[in-house]
């Protein structure tokens, strides 16, 4: 009788330990799970919409990467209960550093709002999913509802009605987004209160429909549609800098085409594996044929759509190519351009490049 009493209270105290052991393993997860994201202090501007509240803002808090865990983050505003009353409509200044009870002690103030105007730039050459971690960063925006808005067709249908320059050719199935290469890269100011992903493409649509309207005739006329021209200028606004070398640029793709060669540019095919031009790329990734990538062989024309959103500098050296002779080119690592006519020359340039330490491949 003795021995089962012994061995009842070490059960007991088995089970004791064990939910001791339990409980503050989820203290630990607990306490980490609401702790900062990162190290990274880089502002992002959070909205807080009329009607919001604080579990409403649970997943545009993770979306935004300000939080690690909605559901964690969830529980900690039941297990403290913070006075929604306190929480109004406005801009909040947030950032990856901040735990969050510091998320909510910000919110929660009023006097901590910023102002609502925005400023907000999108440098020539960036595709629509690294505008949409701007967008994110910038107008508290998710890159998701971004992404989400640029992507349907059915309000992207209705654009076609006020801008003369959507056409059908960017509902081809194997675009990834209808609207890359459309969106004019520009400095643009937003009023963030009550702003809505369908407000900035529209405003950047209106830019895009100011800088195109002057080269309206020579677009709808040309050679090449305007879907091809901008196509072609998203390819030359990554592989030129200088006005002179876009041109000239320009005139060596032309050539490539006219002759029914390969692109054969490797932006493409960073864009296919979408991919940045600083990440590495694999050799099925090099060698995939997809509407993207014209390094593949059998790719003889332009890609399927623009892979980014270029300057007016590089529409206006893919609507006005210079003339020459040259079928290859190749950039050091000074962005300096060497143009040449077959094979062996460019070849012999790259040679070159690699023996002075300026082979930027």
């Amino acid at each position: 009788m003795k021995k089962r009493k012994l061995s009842f209270k070490k059960i007991l105290l088995f089970l004791l330990i064990l939910i001791i052991v339990l409980l503050f393993t989820l203290l630990i997860v607990y306490k980490s799970e609401i702790s900062e994201v990162s190290s990274d202090t880089s502002p992002k501007t959070f909205i807080v919409k009329q009607g919001d509240n604080y579990f409403s803002l649970g997943e545009r808090l993770k979306e935004n990467n300000l939080i690690k865990s909605e559901a964690f983050y969830k529980l900690y505003l039941k297990l403290n209960k913070p006075d929604s009353s306190t929480l109004t409509s406005g801009a909040y200044e947030l950032n990856e550093a901040m735990s969050v009870p510091e998320i909510i002690k910000i919110l929660s103030d009023k006097s901590n709002q910023t102002d609502s105007l925005t400023k907000v730039t999108f440098r020539e050459g960036l595709n629509i999913r690294q505008m949409a971690k701007i967008v994110a960063r910038k107008t508290g925006i998710s890159e998701k509802e971004f992404l989400n808005k640029v992507s349907d067709e059915n309000f992207i249908k209705t654009l076609q009605n006020k801008y003369w320059f959507l056409t059908d050719d960017i509902f081809n199935d194997e675009i990834y987004y209808p609207l890359e290469g459309y969106l004019f890269p520009d400095t643009y100011n937003f009023d963030t209160q009550n702003l809505t992903a369908e407000d900035i493409i529209t405003k950047m649509l209106d830019n895009t429909n100011s800088k195109l309207t002057p080269y309206k005739d020579q677009l709808q006329n040309g050679d090449k549609n305007i879907h091809q021209i901008l196509t072609l200028a998203s390819l030359i606004e990554l592989e030129a800098v200088t006005d002179e070398d876009r041109a000239l640029v320009s005139g060596v793709f032309n050539n490539r085409l006219k002759n029914d060669w390969s692109l054969g540019s490797d932006v493409t095919t960073y864009y296919a594996s979408k991919k940045n031009l600083s990440e590495v790329l694999t050799k099925d990734e090099l060698n995939a044929c997809n509407g993207y990538n014209t390094r593949c062989t059998s790719m003889k024309g332009l890609p399927v759509g623009p892979i980014d959103n270029p300057s007016l500098s590089s529409i206006k050296a893919a609507l006005n190519p210079t003339p020459s002779q040259y079928y290859y080119f190749v950039a050091d690592t000074n962005k300096k351009v060497y143009f040449t006519k077959n094979a062996n020359e460019h070849s012999a340039i790259i040679k070159k490049l690699k023996d002075e330490g300026k082979w930027a491949a």
